[in-house]
């Protein structure tokens, strides 16, 4: 078989999986050897989709572009972007209100350690296909009653929506737009993305599903905004994932911050709007597997470069309820691409 009937092959087991009812995967190496596009189950693969937080990268990039033009600093306390609002009683760790002082830098490498909002009721309701819009005073309300993860910078990142729905937030204070209109502007037009944007109305294009319960959650998606809302194409998010690991969105020097690696929860490590994956040998019977750099989300999406093998893999699988899947599938898929040697 070619590497694009194996590949095919492999996505059309995968849909045989029970809870699976589509799959959409693109294979692209450095050198234009391997160039797969395709789908299986009920999916087609030049469908938009909801990228879910896949979107961080395009949020951290936005505010790497505004570090660059000297518009914020990394180190500034976010409250004194976000005036309007108030982040008093945010964030107390034994008695300690962290809320006022926490930086740019803490939300976008998640080492505020702030409280997940989406580990609220929020998450339930949407596996239940229950919608609701929210804002982010609704977000902070969510926020703060739950129990933070930890004091900030205590040396490693823990995963927090609310970092980048501040982070949104302070996109808008600056620029004096909404978020979508600062990605059109600063990502979408300089990259020529045309299907690329923050969910408007109600078309989410490729279904999403938790198990077999088909979720219609616009509401909840379009409100994510800069922490999920994005929707997008195969064909776009590879041309975003490329522009944002070559360092054309921002100057080298901010690109070269973004890889300072934290542990995570495993096995993630995270930069700054970046997640790294590299399988410790003992887990794959010591067999060395490619380094992973990029993003994931919550719906089964993945936008990933592997810097050994020099190929890219975007895709989604949009189903809720298995959200680590991908790493598996995304191995077998860049050991496909080795076996043939990227020969198409």
């Amino acid at each position: 078989m070619t590497l694009s009937q194996s590949l095919q092959a492999l996505i059309d087991t995968e849909a045989s999986k029970p809870h699976t009812h589509g799959i959409i995967l693109r294979v692209v190496s450095g050198d234009g050897q391997a160039d797969f596009k395709g789908s299986a189950g009920a999916a087609v693969p030049d469908t938009r989709f909801p990228i879910a937080s896949i979107t961080k990268m395009y949020t951290a990039a936005l505010i790497m572009q505004l570090v660059d033009d000297g518009l914020i600093k990394l180190d500034q306390p976010v409250q004194s972007i976000l005036t309007g609002v108030d982040l008093a009683g945010l964030h107390v760790v034994k008695g300690v209100d962290y809320g006022p002082a926490l930086t740019v830098r803490q939300l976008l490498h998640q080492t505020s350690g702030l409280a997940d909002y989406y580990e609220s009721d929020l998450a339930h309701d949407l596996k239940l296909g229950k919608d609701r819009s929210y804002d982010l005073g609704d977000v902070l309300q969510m926020t703060k009653a739950l129990p933070p993860s930890a004091a900030p910078d205590t040396g490693r990142s823990h995963y927090s929506d609310t970092n980048y729905q501040l982070l949104g937030a302070v996109i808008e204070t600056v620029t004096g737009s909404t978020y979508d209109q600062a990605l059109q502007e600063q990502i979408c037009q300089p990259l020529g993305l045309t299907q690329t944007g923050v969910l408007q109305g109600t078309n989410v294009g490729m279904q999403i599903y938790h198990k077999d319960q088909r979720l219609d959650v616009p509401l909840i998606l379009t409100s994510m905004t800069s922490d999920g809302g994005i929707i997008s194409t195969l064909d776009e998010l590879l041309v975003f994932l490329r522009a944002f690991l070559e360092g054309r969105l921002f100057r080298p020097e901010s690109a070269a911050q973004m890889r300072r690696w934290n542990r995570m929860f495993f096995p993630l490590q995270y930069g700054y709007g970046l997640m790294r994956i590299k399988l410790p040998l003992w887990m794959t019977l010591f067999r060395t597997t490619p380094e992973l750099i990029g993003h994931s989300g919550a719906s089964g999406s993945f936008a990933y470069y592997t810097p050994d093998r020099e190929t890219y893999i975007v895709g989604s699988f949009n189903q809720t309820d298995a959200p680590r899947r991908p790493i598996g599938f995304m191995l077998k898929a860049l050991a496909t691409v080795a076996k043939h040697g990227g020969a198409k």
